[in-house]
Formats: structure tokens, C-alpha cells, sequence
């Protein structure tokens, strides 16, 4: 199954830390060698980088963690190949611009038999059920809203959305336009919010620590959402099963989730993504 890495924050922060156990998960810690992607925000522009070598032994990687880039709002992505081929063109995380902005998108899943009709304004590049869910979520957002809505309209309509293409399969995803971080959670995943008091967090993936009471201020405020937890000694939460949650500045400002919540297992979890054929 493929794995996803979200970062929203306050103040331009570094994920060199949690991309870096992040990365081991492509193809050393864990074996989703099919490629791998990651975008920040930078103001109203985008770095993104992609290559279809495995993360754990990538030049591209290589130079993400000299780079050392501080971004608000970060999307990564580690590709373990169900649907289209190793390429270029179907890695993650996938980019387009509307409303004047532009939006990253990255799905972790398997949607059997989702073939929406072209858009006018969005067409996929490549063959994968994930960049058709994005240009169709786009598609018809840009439809709906000539410019871009208020935070709650914008909210309850990919909360509908999410809602129509989970239908078709699994769909975790991260989504984002620089401001916010939509994230959903068919199966597996969790975030953190670090805030002051800061403390030590230890890497799973790999024997590195960081104190980060050393590399912030008091006013920090940084969320950070993945498939798995990335770190050994910090409390993670996890999102629940169909549950769909806005960040804002490192904060959850809107969710829907489910009542009562389900919480699914590890296990439970890659049992189930096998079971519909995705590659784990």
C-alpha cells in the first residue's frame, strides 16, 4: 500500500526529519519501490519533485534533504504500483492549477472501476485511479464554484465528493492549495500536532532523534499526517475510518467524521487493501 506524508503549519517550517524515516519506507524499512514524489508550498508557487526510483536510494531524495526547504504546507508520497505502470507521468504527488491557485493532490488506495467522463477543464496524464479522482474533484469544484468559496462551502463540497468516489474502493488521500490540508482517512491515517512545550522525538524508520524545543519558538504550531506514525516515543492520533478533517495553520479547523468512530488496525487495515488489490 502506498504511503502518505502530509505537513501543515503555522510558520514556513523544515520536514527533513519526518521525510527522512518517511523515505526509508521506499524500498529499506519497507518495500513500496514503485517511486516517489513530494511538493511544497512556497507563497503562491510550488517545488515539486518526482522520480520513479525508490525513495530510500533516490538522488532526488538525496538533494530534498541538502535542500532543507521550509514550506507551510508540504505533500509527499511513496508509490507502491495497483493501477498504471512505474512512470514519470503516475507518480504522486500530482498537480493543477484553479481559482489562480494551485493544488496538490496524493491518494493511497484502489478505486475499482472509476472512469468519470472527461471534464472540460481537467484531463489525467497518466493511468492511474488517482490522478482521475483529483482532475474529477477539480472538475467539478471549478464547475460548482466560478471562484474560489468560503471555507465551509469549499469544505462541504469535498466533503460530498469524498464522499461519491470512496464508493468506488479506498480513498485515503491528501489534498492541498497552500492554505489548507484536506486529509481522508478510508483505512489507515494518523497525525500529530506539535506545539509548545517541545520535546525529543525519535525516528522509527531510523536511529536519529531530534529536540525540537531546539528548533522552534514558543508560537510554533506544526501538524504532521501519515499512512503509519513516523516517530517511537510521541503520541499519534488516528484519523477514523471515513473521516474527513481540514488543517489550517496546524490546526484541524473543520472534520466530518462518523458517529460512532471506527478506528481500524494496522493489520486490519493491509488485510483489507489486499483484499481489493492493492499492492502491500
Amino acid at each position: 500500500m502506498c504511503q502518505l506524508l502530509g505537513m501543515n503549519c503555522n510558520t514556513p517550517t523544515d520536514i527533513v526529519f519526518s521525510f527522512e524515516g518517511f523515505r526509508r519506507r521506499g524500498g529499506l524499512t519497507d518495500h513500496h519501490a514503485d517511486g516517489f514524489g513530494i511538493g511544497f508550498f512556497e507563497g503562491r508557487g510550488v517545488r515539486l519533485f518526482h522520480d520513479d526510483k525508490p525513495s530510500a536510494h533516490s538522488p532526488v531524495a538525496d538533494l530534498i534533504r541538502a535542500y532543507q526547504i521550509k514550506s507551510e504546507n508540504v505533500i509527499a508520497h511513496i508509490r507502491k504500483a495497483t493501477q498504471g505502470q512505474t512512470s514519470l507521468a503516475n507518480t504522486h504527488p500530482f498537480m493543477r492549477e484553479m481559482w489562480g491557485e494551485y493544488w496538490l493532490f496524493a491518494h493511497n488506495g484502489h478505486l475499482k472501476n472509476f472512469f468519470p467522463e472527461i471534464g472540460q477543464y481537467y484531463h489525467a496524464v497518466g493511468n492511474t485511479d488517482s490522478e482521475r479522482a483529483f482532475c474529477y474533484m477539480l472538475e467539478q469544484l471549478r464547475t460548482r464554484f466560478p471562484e474560489r468559496p468560503d471555507t465551509d462551502a469549499l469544505f462541504e463540497a469535498v466533503k460530498e465528493l469524498t464522499k461519491e468516489i470512496r464508493e468506488y474502493g479506498l480513498f485515503n488521500f491528501m489534498m492541498s492549495n497552500g492554505d489548507y490540508l484536506f486529509a481522508h482517512a478510508s483505512t489507515l491515517l494518523h497525525y500529530i500536532v506539535r506545539k509548545a512545550p517541545f520535546g525529543e522525538a525519535h525516528l522509527l524508520d531510523d536511529d536519529v532523534s531530534i529536540d525540537f524545543a531546539a528548533v522552534t519558538t514558543p508560537n510554533d504550531k506544526v501538524a504532521v499526517i501519515a499512512t503509519l506514525p513516523l516517530t517511537a516515543n510521541e503520541q499519534w492520533s488516528q484519523l477514523a475510518v471515513d473521516e474527513l478533517v481540514m488543517f489550517y495553520q496546524g490546526d484541524i479547523v473543520r472534520r466530518d467524521r462518523p458517529e460512532p468512530p471506527v478506528y481500524m488496525g494496522t493489520e486490519e487495515g493491509l488485510e483489507i487493501a489486499r483484499a481489493v488489490g492493492v499492492s502491500v
